[in-house]
């Protein structure tokens, strides 16, 4: 039986990607030199096709680096001399926090309840925070922030950079950078590819931080800086021997997507949405986690299931459709539902006859 990964990531490849997997290994591109020019027109491609897809300034740079949490650190460690200010409104908000505390960084954090219903917006920030820390889209939780309540904050603050963690938001959520200094994701989500690769987007104000630290002697990381990443992007390369493979595969569903049109990837998205939502508000046990809909993700769905999750799930599965379980201490008592561009709406109608 050929399984639908709901999974919120790693999850359902993109449709092409087979197509696309099998032209890379017969065009060799894994074997392709991080020095050479073919990985040079791929890097300037990549970035390129990227930044026409989410609309990012042409002044902005695009780093790889592996990981989601990879990114979390090095935006800490190149932008943060001492006080750095998260919004927590699940585990991997928190989890941004922990790791500017380890770093030895003084660390305010607010967290939202799950029942949330203020303005963003109207958080005060510490005066001594050099940046605000965003999880838009939290996958443990489900908990969205509407980007223009981060604008509004940026508004409000226009000194301090403002960092956005999209991982599980990315295509779908719509960003205006010039409120927005730094946003990172992950490719094994919204993008259908495998793990291991990550990508960071920065302002020329970002960067010009991070080299007020390093001109301070503060430490701001080693190979994988800020500071060094920018270096070698403006000659199109990476510190290291990147994941050239899933760079050459995040181009191509780049280019796939461009052809489809994101509004209409966005769309579907947002269609798809609907229909869980209206189900499980519908649904006499299962509930959303989210109760205020301003607050609810249209990528990752979070939902109440009693502490049936086991069930679910397994129900689920002999039926080919795999979604995930809780996070953390929500093993139990929660499923979490993917909606990213390779699910289908046949996919959705089909899952929901199984809950």
């Amino acid at each position: 039986m050929k399984k639908v990964y709901f999974t919120v990531g790693p999850s359902q490849v993109y449709p092409t990607f087979n197509k696309h997997i099998q032209n890379a290994t017969e065009d060799n591109v894994p074997s392709l030199s991080h020095r050479g020019k073919e990985f040079k027109k791929l890097f300037q491609d990549t970035t390129d096709n990227l930044k026409k897809l989410l609309n990012i300034p042409s002044n902005y740079q695009i780093f790889f680096v592996a990981s989601a949490l990879e990114s979390m650190e090095r935006i800490i460690q190149g932008c943060v001399q001492n006080y750095s200010f998260h919004l927590i409104s699940g585990s991997f908000g928190r989890a941004w926090a922990n790791y500017a505390s380890q770093l030895g960084k003084k660390v305010t954090t607010v967290e939202v309840e799950t029942t949330f219903d203020k303005e963003i917006a109207d958080l005060e920030i510490p005066k001594k925070a050099e940046i605000i820390c965003i999880t838009q889209n939290d996958t443990s939780t489900g908990f969205w922030i509407p980007p223009e309540q981060i604008y509004q904050l940026k508004k409000n603050y226009p000194e301090k950079l403002i960092a956005s963690d999209i991982v599980s938001s990315v295509p779908f959520v719509d960003i205006d950078y010039k409120y927005v200094d730094i946003t990172f994701f992950s490719v094994q989500k919204g993008f259908g590819l495998p793990a291991g690769l990550a990508i960071i987007i920065v302002s020329p104000k970002t960067l010009q931080k991070t080299g007020t630290l390093v001109k301070k002697g503060v430490t701001v990381g080693s190979y994988h800086s800020l500071n060094n990443l920018s270096q070698k992007a403006q000659d199109f390369q990476t510190p290291e021997t990147p994941n050239v493979l899933n760079i050459y595969l995040l181009n191509m569903v780049i280019k796939d997507m461009l052809r489809t049109g994101l509004d209409k990837i966005r769309k579907e998205i947002d269609l798809k949405a609907k229909l869980m939502y209206d189900f499980f508000d519908s649904h006499r046990i299962y509930q959303p986690f989210i109760k205020n809909p301003q607050f609810r993700s249209s990528t990752t769905l979070v939902i109440d299931v009693k502490g049936e999750s086991e069930k679910v799930r397994d129900k689920l599965s002999k039926k080919g459709f795999l979604v995930g379980a809780g996070y953390g201490d929500n093993k139990d008592n929660q499923i979490r539902i993917a909606n990213f561009p390779s699910h289908t709406i046949k996919n959705v109608h089909q899952m929901l006859k199984y809950v």
